[in-house]
């Protein structure tokens, strides 16, 4: 039964649909080791009484006997990250205020995902409301990395990226605001995408017209997995009026091109705008020189916008559309000192904003998309390092500088994710290669065209039978 947590969640799949595995036998895998590794990383939380679990995986069975799948996730055990409604599990955002707040639905991607078969089991933790690239909050306290537990584990979809690499999921859903599907991947050496603007339907929501700048998306160890995932996650609702109604309903790739077909923009650094600690730029360099000895066009790239401009756009539109959540918890009596600082510091910083300075930052936003598409029209896809830093301390709640420059805001050193996001663009994080002593994992995005996911993750899956060795890397065992 061990062996079962150490297939990809394709191959645990058709081992379920087969019934070389029974479903209860897949539970009762999953969930010693989940107890045995997860005290140590703190990924999942709000775990399931384990007789329900079990209950729940033998009408599973039941169902197979019978002749009848609910689809490909039929039986999986799945852990929502907590920014996602499950109905049964809190929805707690990690923060103290929220501890007891029930969901009476479910989002629309876990519902979806629910009837593709899977059985919630429970949550994987994040930092509180989802905010910093760090997995930490009081409610449930610190993920540590699954490479260094010393580490920190990326965020916000840190318990996400923990789980699937300590082989607690078969496959994890996260969401992505500036990088929390990307970084957290990058940092735990597994696969993470943020899909394009729309393509996930976020629901329900307080507004569906504005808060475009977050998606739900999947995170998986390998791109068949991961685009099994996100086949399932998306589709048009019309109750998110804004989601994408074309596309194709598979984006597994198949038929891969040869990579000599690809080119690739590297934008490294951004010409030295992005504080970079060494070994990183090397280490992207070298997963791209993968690409270009197969045959692929790799070319440094100018990126063409004014880069300090698009951070302080950044500024004003995220402050506009994370101020309203922390509002609301602050409507909860005595909720102010219980909220971290970061959070309180994006409300006070909001309350002054008007709409014409809204407006000008939204027309700079567009002037960026304009820019972005134009050396997308040269590129199949841009790349980027998914982090600035190796992963850092877990006891430090975000870095100060990096390489001897110091960060103006708790977000500033996740600035190299936010492009991607302000564009409406879909990237993907692949797994790029670790620092000098082997011990730190770091991501490279690859940033595609509007719309353009199953393209990318034709691309991705190409980086992946490149990257073969490189990807057969597990987390050392404790």
């Amino acid at each position: 039964m061990g062996n079962l947590t150490d297939l990809d969640a394709d191959a645990l799949s058709r081992t379920i649909h087969s019934r070389d595995a029974s479903c209860r036998e897949v539970m009762q895998a999953y969930l010693a080791r989940i107890e045995q590794v997860n005290p140590r990383y703190n990924a999942i939380v709000n775990l399931a009484p384990p007789e329900a679990l079990l209950r729940q995986a033998d009408e599973c069975d039941a169902e197979l006997s019978r002749g009848h799948s609910r689809g490909w996730m039929h039986g999986m055990p799945q852990a929502i990250k907590d920014t996602g409604h499950a109905v049964g599990f809190p929805s707690t955002l990690g923060s103290t205020v929220y501890r007891e707040l029930m969901p009476k639905v479910d989002s629309l991607y876990v519902s979806r995902m629910k009837a593709a078969g899977c059985i919630v089991i429970g949550k994987t933790n994040m930092p509180e409301f989802g905010l910093g690239s760090h997995t930490y909050n009081d409610l449930f306290g610190t993920t540590r990395n699954a490479w260094d537990p010393d580490r920190s584990a990326g965020g916000s979809s840190g318990g996400a990226a923990v789980a699937l690499a300590q082989r607690l999921l078969p496959v994890a859903d996260g969401s992505d605001f500036m990088g929390s599907l990307r970084n957290p991947a990058g940092w735990n050496h597994v696969f993470g995408m943020r899909p394009s603007q729309g393509r996930v339907p976020g629901w329900p929501r307080p507004d569906v017209w504005v808060s475009q700048l977050g998606t739900d998306g999947p995170m998986a160890r390998n791109v068949r997995d991961l685009a099994r995932l996100l086949s399932i996650q998306a589709g048009h609702d019309p109750r998110a009026p804004l989601s994408i109604a074309e596309g194709p309903r598979d984006y597994v790739p198949t038929q891969l091109p040869a990579a000599s077909e690809f080119r690739i923009g590297w934008l490294g650094n951004l010409d030295g705008h992005l504080a970079m600690e060494p070994g990183i730029l090397d280490v992207c360099s070298g997963a791209l020189n993968l690409f270009a000895q197969a045959g692929a066009q790799v070319d440094s790239v100018a990126h063409g916008f004014d880069a300090g401009s698009v951070w302080q756009s950044w500024l004003v539109w995220r402050r506009a559309l994370v101020a309203p959540n922390v509002a609301a918890a602050l409507a909860v009596p005595g909720a102010r000192e219980k909220i971290k600082p970061e959070a309180l510091w994006e409300h006070d910083s909001e309350q002054g904003l008007s709409f014409d300075e809204f407006m000008r930052a939204s027309v700079a936003r567009t002037g960026f998309h304009a820019q972005m598409l134009s050396l997308l029209k040269d590129f199949d896809a841009l790349a980027l390092p998914s982090a600035q830093l190796w992963p850092f301390e877990r006891e430090m709640h975000w870095p100060r500088e990096i390489a001897g420059r110091k960060m103006d805001t708790y977000h500033r050193w996740m600035e190299v994710t936010l492009y991607a996001t302000f564009a409406g663009l879909p990237a993907v994080c692949v797994p790029a290669g670790f620092d000098p002593s082997g011990r730190w994992p770091m991501g490279l995005q690859l940033i595609g065209r509007p719309g353009a996911d199953a393209e990318l993750l034709r691309l991705a899956a190409v980086y992946e039978q490149l990257a073969s060795p490189l990807l057969q890397r597990k987390p050392p065992a404790d």
